[in-house]
């Protein structure tokens, strides 16, 4: 009896980590298809101020009617302070910096860099801020997911402006681990964090968008990009995906949860194929490879045997 009680515990106890690996998994997904259309609509005319109108205006619309349910005087116990410093970094200026990257670097390289950077930053962070003890092997599981990151990235990386694009991919990244720290520090709920980050996201893109944004530009790309771009951006990766990466660092926490955006950049280049029409290099294909060998001992998943 003993035993199989054991054995049940043991189950349910891997229960919420199998749960902190779909949601991240979902996240992940959404996020490789969201750079994917992010370049498509870069390189269709879209400016970065059009991504922030479209990802946050249309997610704010999608939970305003909630907002009576959470509450509005402290923003469903975030507090409206902390609910800024969430936007803040997950908002606005996080789309505009992950889209404006695309006006000089390829798909490939804004599918790497941002990743790579939450990745690390996150696990740096959780270390400094959070105090969580990082194995040794999951470092060296971080090292083998770099050099695939490094793979993927092809052997444009050094060549014209791309350097720009890189800088600006590694800016957007450090504000999301940052968001990441943050959630967890606060313990914010996903779902307030995603209420919070879409409501005040859209109470400061609109305005934005409004004085310094080109309606006839936009308007010139047709109901059927406008739309589809508002479902990426807004609702799928405004919404869905933060909720779903909330979800994971809750489950599995910061440390663990920062391996999901190093399964973007294999996704956002497969995605790229159809999206943006553009096909990864074999050495890319290499490098995705490597990434995908080294998640697992980076997210701590493989045993150490005694």
């Amino acid at each position: 009896m003993t035993a199989v009680a054991m054995r049940l515990a043991g189950g349910m106890a891997a229960m919420p980590a199998l749960a902190g690996l779909a949601w991240g998994f979902a996240a992940a997904v959404i996020w490789g298809g969201y750079l994917a259309f992010a370049r498509a609509g870069i390189v269709g005319g879209l400016a970065p101020l059009d991504f922030a109108l479209l990802r946050y205006g249309t997610a704010a619309l999608l939970v305003l009617p909630l907002l009576p349910r959470l509450g509005l005087r402290d923003l469903g116990g975030i507090g409206w302070r902390r609910g800024a410093v969430l936007a803040l970094f997950a908002g606005p200026a996080f789309i505009l910096l992950g889209t404006w990257g695309y006006r000089y670097a390829p798909l490939a390289h804004g599918a790497v860099v941002q990743p790579a950077v939450v990745t690390i930053a996150t696990m740096l962070l959780a270390m400094l801020v959070l105090k969580e003890r990082i194995a040794l092997p999951r470092w060296a599981g971080v090292g083998i997911v770099v050099a695939g990151l490094a793979l993927v990235s092809g052997a444009g990386m050094a060549g014209g402006e791309a350097w720009r694009g890189d800088l600006i991919f590694a800016a957007a990244g450090l504000l999301w681990a940052l968001f990441t720290i943050a959630a967890r520090r606060w313990r914010v709920d996903a779902w307030r964090a995603t209420v919070a980050v879409a409501l005040i996201g859209g109470a400061a893109a609109v305005p934005l968008w409004l004085v310094f944004g080109d309606a006839p530009r936009l308007a010139a790309q047709g109901g059927g990009v406008i739309a589809t771009q508002a479902l990426v951006q807004g609702a799928l990766s405004g919404l869905l995906a933060v909720f779903a990466f909330g979800r994971a660092v809750t489950l599995l926490g910061p440390a663990r949860a920062a391996m999901f955006p190093a399964m973007v950049p294999g996704l956002a280049v497969l995605a790229g194929i159809p999206v943006a029409g553009e096909w990864p290099e074999p050495v890319q294909w290499l490098g995705l490879a490597t990434v995908l060998a080294g998640l697992p001992l980076a997210m701590g998943l493989v045993a150490r045997r005694r």
